[in-house]
């Protein structure tokens, strides 16, 4: 009832009344005050006005089960985050999701965390996940797709948290400002605010699932020496402090809506228009490295539908660089 009440509220351009709220739920209003005071225990600023109902006028920065509930229940998805698992703390979302699939947990999945204590990055790298300032979560996907094309999800994903961050910021009143460095990185005034981890559970002929963990700096003021260079947030690049839930909410409905036209032909042939509008690297030269080998140079031209790199040579040839082989770096930066 909790939720379906901050819904409500939330869902309201002006004030609800008791009366609605009890009729629409088939509950007393003394129920509906007791929720109500929980709610402002919990730190939503409510006003009650005689003759007129409920209002909420502030929300706090709080990631609980009614609170995202609420919101994805206002984004409207079919499938993702139907089912969802708020934690306190973990030591990895992406390990919490992976126990979820073997106990049977539904495709659409999706774990959220307040802090992380051993969040993971590309190559075994630590993901610092401090409590209330970033997003750190993983949804459990069931494509029906050979093991070879779940590779693409990554970048399925991050058009998901390109687009979905963007929409927030410019709700917000800030300008978008955010584009992909391929494969996945999230990129906003050349500075990585976001991470994405893919792992799968695989057959030789199937998927049984696999978890998308991705983790967004929002609010976070403070960075390790050792990526501050490179690293930032939403908050730092743009000056507005977002309210996490909205960009969970906008992202998985991205998310559902992306996945469901990567899904129709398991490849990117219908997001690859899309993606390269967002790829910072298109036109740039980039310099391709490689264990064991030369380093090589080329400009970016954009991805194939299998989501490989197309980046053109001196003499004219076009190389597709598949991604995990290989990083991709700006000739003169991260990007």
């Amino acid at each position: 009832m909790k939720t379906k009440i901050l819904t409500m509220l939330r869902s309201a351009d002006n004030y609800v009344s008791g009366q609605e709220i009890c009729e629409k739920l088939g509950v007393s209003r003394t129920a509906v005050w007791k929720v109500i005071n929980q709610l402002k225990e919990d730190g939503y600023g409510i006003e009650a006005v005689q003759n007129k109902g409920y209002r909420i006028v502030d929300y706090p920065d709080v990631l609980t089960q009614c609170e995202i509930e609420s919101v994805i229940a206002l984004e409207g998805t079919k499938v993702f985050a139907k089912n969802l698992s708020c934690n306190d703390v973990v030591d990895s979302t992406n390990n919490v999701a992976k126990k979820m699939a073997e106990d049977n947990a539904v495709h659409g999945t999706l774990v959220v965390a307040e802090q992380q204590t051993g969040g993971k990055g590309r190559r075994g790298r630590n993901w610092v996940s401090p409590r209330g300032t970033g997003i750190w979560m993983t949804y459990l996907l069931r494509p029906d797709i050979a093991p070879d094309r779940a590779s693409m999800l990554t970048l399925v994903a991050a058009m998901a948290v390109a687009d979905g961050i963007n929409e927030v910021i410019k709700a917000a009143g800030g300008k978008a400002g955010c584009v992909i460095k391929w494969p996945n990185d999230i990129v906003l005034n050349s500075k990585k605010i976001v991470g994405i981890l893919t792992e799968m559970s695989a057959d030789p002929d199937s998927v049984n699932y696999v978890a998308v963990g991705i983790g967004i700096n929002v609010n976070t003021t403070e960075f390790d020496e050792e990526i501050r260079e490179n690293a930032s947030s939403i908050l730092a690049q743009t000056g507005y402090h977002i309210q996490r839930s909205r960009i969970i909410g906008a992202v998985t409905r991205r998310f559902e809506e992306h996945y469901k036209t990567f899904i129709k032909t398991a490849d990117l042939s219908g997001l690859i228009e899309q993606y390269n509008n967002m790829l910072v690297n298109v036109g740039r030269q980039v310099r391709i490295l490689s264990a064991g080998a030369e380093d090589e140079t080329g400009t970016a031209i954009g991805i194939d539908k299998m989501g490989e790199l197309l980046v053109k040579s001196e003499d004219g040839t076009v190389k597709p660089v598949i991604s995990g082989e290989v990083s991709v770096r700006g000739l003169y930066g991260y990007v």
